[in-house]
């Protein structure tokens, strides 16, 4: 039996612009309440605690496809939708899942909602769902994430009457986040030390010089006075920290890379694209081999 989330919404959330305008199935509504009752992010995937790597992606593309907020249209499929993605981005990576295996079930009662906050995932599930299967599917709607939010804006008149109207209100509200970014990171500039260093070249903050740390050979720039204010113990844990922030987006690198070619290889079988799946085979992972060769000077 089909539904139309008119009036009242049987979840008791909010009506929303996309949910409440097409018709839902009981049991895609069904589906919906139970993804928001699930207690943690193996839950919410359907998996044990022990799954594998492979055993996260297949729950992932599962549900993924089932709870696209462009195929259900039960209310809370968006944050449905999300809470799958948060899982899985965390989950799968090896760091971030080490971290919620050893805080994220004690923090989980009585403040549940803290705890999933506390493991936010570095990526859109939008821009997940994309990596995994090369795009979304076809539909005339715009997404758009205000505050970790998804929302649709639909191309009619009646909406475009309406965002004229409300054209400044809007607009300022929209600016508002920007503003206070800027009050935040000029304050913080005040308050707050710069890092002796930087791994990117940033004449903004005076690291201009090129240095490598002496034991994994790390590129790195400093200041012009960093000879004079660092040496001996102090440049050794300094050179310790520029490696690990160097190794940490290494990880969060080659993650993204492992997942965008396997999610390029799954739709390229999926559709049966010999095409794609060549240039998939063809895709590299620079982060991943870096990350390899670092292990093997760090084990050596």
């Amino acid at each position: 039996m089909r539904h139309r989330g008119h009036g009242e919404q049987p979840d008791g959330s909010a009506p929303g612009a996309t949910d409440s305008a097409k018709p839902f199935t009981a049991e895609q509504l069904e589906a919906v309440r139970k993804i928001k009752s699930c207690k943690d992010y193996y839950q919410t995937l359907g998996v044990e605690k022990t799954a594998s790597e492979e055993d996260l992606k297949k729950a992932y593309r599962k549900l993924a496809l089932k709870f696209h907020p462009d195929k259900n249209h039960a209310p809370g499929a968006t944050e449905a939708f999300k809470a799958i993605g948060n899982a899985y981005a965390v989950l799968s990576n090896t760091e971030k899942r080490k971290q919620y295996d050893q805080y994220g079930e004690e923090r989980s009662h009585p403040t549940r909602q803290r705890h999933q906050r506390d493991f936010e995932a570095d990526i859109s599930p939008e821009d997940l769902f994309n990596m995994f299967f090369g795009g979304g599917f076809p539909s005339s709607n715009v997404h758009v994430y205000r505050n970790g939010r998804m929302h649709f804006a639909h191309h009619n008149r009646q909406e475009r009457r309406e965002q004229q109207r409300d054209g400044g209100l809007a607009l300022f509200v929209q600016l508002m986040p920007i503003l206070i970014l800027i009050i935040v990171s000029a304050l913080s500039q005040m308050m707050v030390t710069q890092p002796p260093y930087s791994l990117s070249y940033r004449p903004s903050a005076g690291h201009i010089h090129k240095r490598h740390t002496s034991h994994l050979k790390v590129p790195f720039y400093v200041g012009e006075r960093f000879n004079e204010e660092y040496s001996g113990n102090n440049m050794k844990n300094l050179e310790r920290s520029v490696e690990d922030d160097y190794i940490s987006n290494l990880r969060n690198n080659c993650w993204k890379e492992k997942q965008q070619k396997e999610g390029l290889l799954y739709r390229a079988r999926y559709f049966g694209d010999s095409e794609l799946y060549q240039r998939a085979q063809r895709m590299g992972t620079p982060s991943c081999s870096r990350l390899s060769d670092i292990q093997v000077l760090l084990d050596g």
